[in-house]
């Protein structure tokens, strides 16, 4: 039996939400294969100490 594509199924290979673009993200440089943003040291410092304070 042949399958029709469903136009009402999602994509599920369409990223849910695309954070390159957010005014957050301060991205330094890309990961060559994966393209995982990597985020400037004043990024990295702000996350941290967001763990370190958020920390039960």
């Amino acid at each position: 039996m042949h399958r029709r594509n469903n136009p009402n199924k999602k994509n599920i290979m369409a990223p849910i939400e695309n954070h390159t673009t957010a005014a957050w993200a301060n991205i330094e440089d890309m990961k060559p294969f994966s393209n995982v943003p990597i985020p400037n040291e004043t990024e990295v410092r702000n996350a941290k100490e967001w763990v370190d304070t958020n920390q039960k």
